[in-house]
């Protein structure tokens, strides 16, 4: 049966490579978004992990709560991708495709499962509400109220809640944030026709097909570049989350992913070719995920402001008078190929090792289904040094009290490498940027001790700076 997943984190930081799930919120609902079931789980903080303080500040949730009632990662993350791979299933919630979803892979990734299968295999996929309420603001506005911060709109789902009486509770708590979402799509569902054109995006086979329908750039230019007006949260209330782009191709190093070039930018007047990375704005987007692309249609351009109109038609004609630079920024942009890192940690190369084959995913099969006293011999099964080394991890990770003590002297030279003395001997992720420190996050402590803090958010920095000093000694 068809049913859709709503479902969203509360986790320890932004950092998706290092970074845990500590709440983990769904509500199984069927095509008319009535409830079916529902799920919560609290997971034990893992004896690596560094938490933010401003996350810690976010949703206040207790490290002892967690350490007394969670279950493991390690079983927590198996249950959830088994809830988001049931066949048929559609997984959704507010910026998930943005931040959850991501944050889901790599823990999946982490714990020896297949990272993607939620979004293609047994006729499941992926979808995303909050692009969808940018489209019925932008279009449809009066299905909701729209909170305004400063006279902008604000489409953060806390403020949505409050002005539409979504659910009760408070914000940053998985299960209430759940629940106001599945109210938000009901409220959405009213307009149908609406909803489903919008869904559509959201399909791949779809969504490559409007593109490909997009009428011509130009006529004067040789090449068939494509006008689409592209929604999307970097664009900026501002700017009304929409702006003109040119369609420039394909990025030939990663796979699916389209190139869109900003033409509602001054600042593409002043490009030359040695100066292309500053002065324009490319979105990269893959088809089926946000953002969304329309056609430059009167009904949608009408909602650009009358500056961004005449910038528009301006960058038109200066394209049209350069289009030996228009071919260099497109060749620039689709030949891009991100800075290698080197050093790259395990837990954070899941864009650079190559997937699992069959005969490894049914080896993690194996493993998983291995009683606990027998994992540790099971871990030399997998030929992949990489894979034996993120077995090990979690086998000390979520299993430590019977993994036998002689190894314990691998993991505790992996905590070192958590807390290294010096910064620059801190693990990195796949874009080069550091694992946080415990001397960090007690620095950022004392910083955010200076702000208006509420009494639970002072309780809750308390804590986490006790378990830092106590646990990670600094």
């Amino acid at each position: 049966m068809a049913t859709y997943l709503f479902y969203d984190l509360e986790t320890t930081g932004l950092s998706k490579a290092f970074d845990q799930i500590l709440q983990f919120a769904a509500v199984r609902t069927d095509t008319g978004f009535n409830e079916l079931e529902r799920h919560e789980i609290y997971i034990k903080l893992r004896p690596d992990v560094v938490p933010s303080p401003g996350a810690s500040i976010a949703h206040c949730i207790s490290i002892e709560k967690a350490m007394q009632q969670g279950v493991s990662e390690y079983d927590a993350v198996k249950e959830i991708h088994g809830l988001v791979n049931q066949p048929e299933t559609t997984s959704l919630g507010y910026n998930t495709m943005g931040f959850d979803d991501e944050f889901l892979r790599f823990a999946f990734h982490r714990n020896l499962l297949p990272p993607y299968t939620h979004q293609y295999a047994n006729d499941c996929r992926r979808m995303d509400l909050l692009p969808m309420v940018m489209m019925f603001w932008l279009f449809r506005n009066e299905v909701l109220e729209w909170p305004e911060i400063d006279g902008r709109v604000s489409l953060k789902l806390e403020k949505l809640k409050e002005a539409n009486h979504l659910s009760t509770g408070t914000s940053h708590d998985a299960l209430v944030d759940v629940e106001a979402s599945v109210e938000l799509a009901r409220r959405l569902l009213r307009d149908r026709e609406m909803w489903d054109s919008v869904a559509d995006h959201f399909n791949k086979r779809r969504d490559r097909a409007r593109t490909e329908k997009l009428p011509r750039f130009s006529e004067t230019l040789r090449e068939s570049y494509r006008l689409g007006l592209l929604v999307g949260l970097e664009v900026g209330a501002e700017r009304n989350y929409l702006a003109p782009a040119l369609f420039l191709g394909y990025s030939e190093h990663y796979n699916n992913q389209c190139l869109w070039l900003r033409l509602d930018r001054p600042e593409l007047q002043e490009t030359t070719p040695d100066n292309i990375a500053e002065s324009t704005w490319v979105v990269r987007k893959k088809y089926g995920e946000p953002g969304i692309i329309l056609p430059p249609h009167d009904r949608f351009m009408a909602r650009l402001d009358g500056e961004r109109t005449h910038l528009l038609a301006d960058n038109k004609h200066w394209l049209e008078a350069h289009p030996d630079l228009l071919q260099e920024i497109a060749a620039y942009y689709c030949s891009f190929k991100y800075q290698e890192v080197e050093n790259v940690d395990i837990d954070a190369a899941l864009y650079g090792m190559e997937f699992m084959s069959d005969d490894e995913l049914r080896q993690a099969a194996r493993f998983h289904a291995t009683p606990v006293a027998e994992k540790l011999a099971s871990v030399e099964n997998f030929d992949r040094p990489e894979l034996r080394e993120l077995a090990i991890r979690l086998l000390f990770r979520n299993l430590a009290p019977e993994v036998p003590s002689e190894m314990k002297s691998r993991f505790d030279t992996f905590v070192y490498n958590v807390n290294p003395v010096f910064k620059a001997e801190a693990l990195i992720d796949y874009r080069g940027r550091p694992r946080l420190l415990p001397a960090e996050s007690l620095a950022e402590i004392e910083e955010l001790r200076k702000s208006d803090l509420q009494p639970r958010q002072a309780d809750a920095l308390r804590e986490l700076e006790l378990y830092l000093r106590q646990h990670f000694k600094v």
